[in-house]
Formats: C-alpha cells, structure tokens, sequence
C-alpha cells in the first residue's frame, strides 16, 4: 500500500496511541496532536520526523487552526484525517450532572471534531482528495443510563458526519467509525473490572488499522462498525 499522510487526534493513550504504531509500522506518516506535552514530547522522540505531533487541546479553535496551518504549509494535505480524541462523563443520572462535564464532554467531542474538520477540509476538499473518520461509538446508535452526555455527543458524530459525507466531493469519503467495546480508560470509567474482560486497544488495533486504510469513497457517509 502506498504511503499515506494521516492526521490523527488523541494520540497519546488508547485507541489513539494504538493506531499511531500501528499505522507507523504499515509505513505511513502520522501527524497527530495530544493534550499531554509530556507524552508528545515522548512521541517526537521515539519516533521523529516526518512524524510530527503537537500539543493541541481539540476544544480550541484557535490552538486547532494553528496547528492545521502549520501541518498544510510544511507537510501538505493529509490521505486520512481521524477524529480520536474524546471524554466521557463519570457516570451520573443526567440532571446531576455538573454543568462543567456536560460542557467538557461536547466541547471536546462536538466542538473539537468540527475545529478540525473546519481546519482541514479546504484544503483537502480543493484537491478532491482524502478520507475522513470521525470516532463514534456504541452509544452513537444506542443509549445506557448514566452516560447521557456522552451518547449525545456521540449521536451528534453521527448526525454530523453523515451530513458532511453530503457535501463532500464526489472521490472523498467520511466515515462515522465505531471502534467497538475495547478495553481503554474511558471504558473503564464505566465498567470498571469488568472492562478487562474487553480486547486491550493493542489487540484491537491489529484489525482497526487495515480496516481503516482500505476506506475508500464507496464508504462515505456508512455508519461502520470496526470487525
């Protein structure tokens, strides 16, 4: 498979961290951005340049736009942009939960997939090219009590990306990905113990990766599910 530019959120734990290596390893290059300076800075160092990661917190607009600008000036336009970074909510009845939580959940889930896609797509969308995936989840196409904020910051993936895929450029494609039940921080949140009974995103990403490199515009605008 021919080398590919990939822009990726989120990438310092998780799902994130476990697609950086894995989509490193297949010989692509990763451009990917965390909250984490510490664990950015272990990233550049382990794996260096034409990989580049950045500190970026999602949720700022401005922080976002920055980033994009430098990474389309010095790098060109990325193949395939991945949404991955997210929050959930400690799990509560919805009318305790703190109007703080509820705000970090969309902002960081609705708002920071909308700042990079609002940063990204001009330049990928004049160039008719590229494949865009923005995490769902289980909970993007189903509801549990307890995480209400999440579910509908993951309904609103669905909705959203499902209207891009749209507006997009005949040979483009997005995608609303559901990576599945995978044994991350955010699951254990929720689940506690019994996440460990869950495949650990190392595993998980054995079969994510290749699945997420064969997207092509036949696939834009499906709701999918990682096997």
């Amino acid at each position: 498979m021919t080398s590919r530019n990939i822009v990726l959120t989120g990438v310092s734990r998780g799902l994130g961290r476990a697609l950086l290596d894995g989509f490193i390893k297949a010989g692509h290059t990763v451009w990917g951005c965390a909250r984490s300076a510490e664990q950015v800075e272990v990233l550049q160092k382990q794996y260096g340049a034409p990989h580049h990661f950045a500190v970026v917190d999602v949720a700022d607009v401005d922080a976002v736009s920055e980033w994009a600008n430098y990474l389309l000036a010095e790098h060109g336009t990325p193949d395939l942009l991945i949404n991955n970074a997210a929050t959930i909510n400690p799990n509560q009845v919805l009318w305790e939960v703190p109007p703080e939580a509820f705000h970090q959940v969309t902002s960081v889930n609705i708002n920071g997939v909308y700042h990079v896609l609002r940063a990204f797509l001009p330049a990928m969308t004049a160039q008719v090219n590229g494949v865009i995936v923005n995490f769902s989840s289980g909970w993007g196409r189903s509801t549990s009590s307890h995480v209400a904020p999440y579910c509908a910051s993951k309904y609103a993936i669905e909705g959203m990306t499902q209207a891009l895929a749209q507006e997009l450029p005949a040979g483009m494609a997005a995608v609303p990905l559901s990576p599945g039940v995978v044994n991350t921080k955010m699951l254990q949140s929720c689940f506690g113990d019994s996440a460990d009974q869950c495949a650990t995103p190392e595993a998980w990403a054995v079969t994510a990766v290749p699945y997420i490199l064969g997207f092509t515009a036949k696939d834009n605008g499906q709701s999918l599910t990682t096997p």
